[in-house]
């Protein structure tokens, strides 16, 4: 199932993306996408659907966050080799874990306002992984087994205040409006291998970033599995599991950064595309 929300902030409606690319109305079945929808029984059941008797939106206007609610937005660093080397740093012994505020959560076309003094604002399309479960010190190999879905997240970084400031990646990470995540949730019955998909972002049209999750150095059930022991994993949280190679950091001869104006287009194969326009520090476009 590919499970998404629209509407404007505050009235979001549930909706559902049936076999041919229709969005069905969800409103009459659930009030709304919530952690408790997550659940294995709850998929289930909405599974049952038959989604031919359902509403079409014609023009669903904004795409809000898959679900409400979103809990832990858990990062990992460096989960790519080629990605390691572009940040000139090694490949990691262990996964290397960082937190997104969830304040940085956002629909995936919402605004992405840059931060006050922000100079170094920088891309990375990632998978993401939604947990359906309460998960803590599970097997690598039933990992997957606490797995809701997959979606589409952009883990906007502001590199100056990620590296040059003093303390920990999160002050560059977790900005407002830094987190888009969508445009659906997609049921991991609908992603028999989440180690194979292509992934792409670009920046006002030009492609930046080509990658496949084949190439993560810490698969997605060893992940799960790995954050599970040193956190419980609940319902709704969220693991970005790291980009390839083609940030703005990366570029050569020189970085590349965002600027107001600027259109990011990304997607994930089978997870849906997102799209963000940059602009300047404006309350009111996270506000409202």
């Amino acid at each position: 199932m590919k499970l998404m929300r629209y509407g404007a902030k505050g009235n979001e409606k549930p909706a559902i993306v049936d076999t041919g690319g229709k969005v069905r109305d969800l409103s009459s079945v659930v009030p709304d996408f919530t952690t408790g929808t997550l659940s294995p029984e709850a998929l289930a059941r909405l599974a049952d659907i038959d989604t031919g008797k359902l509403p079409v939106v014609e023009n669903p206007g904004r795409i809000a966050t898959p679900y409400s609610g979103v809990g832990k937005f858990i990062c990992v660093g460096l989960n790519y080799a080629d990605h390691a080397a572009e940040s000139n740093l090694p490949v990691p012994p262990e996964p290397v874990l960082f937190m997104k505020a969830t304040s940085a959560v956002i629909g995936c076309n919402d605004p992405v306002v840059l931060p006050q003094g922000s100079v170094k604002t920088d891309w990375e399309v990632e998978l993401g992984v939604v947990i359906g479960s309460k998960a803590r010190y599970v097997s690598e190999e039933n990992a997957l087994d606490y797995v809701a879905g997959y979606c589409v997240v952009n883990d906007i970084s502001e590199r100056e205040f990620q590296i040059e400031r003093a303390g920990q990646w999160d002050k560059g990470k977790g900005c407002d409006t830094f987190g888009p995540i969508g445009p659906w949730l997609v049921t991991k019955d609908e992603v028999p291998d989440p180690q194979n998909l292509d992934m792409w972002l670009e920046v006002n049209g030009k492609r930046f970033q080509n990658g496949s999750t084949r190439t993560m150095v810490y698969k997605v059930a060893h992940l799960v599995s790995y954050i599970s022991r040193f956190m419980t994993l609940y319902p709704g949280d969220v693991i970005s599991t790291g980009t390839p190679p083609g940030v703005g950091m990366g570029q050569k001869p020189a970085p590349v950064y965002l600027k107001a104006g600027d259109v990011m287009r990304l997607g994930v194969a089978g997870l849906g595309e997102q799209q963000q326009t940059v602009h300047a520090w404006n309350p009111e476009l996270i506000d409202n």
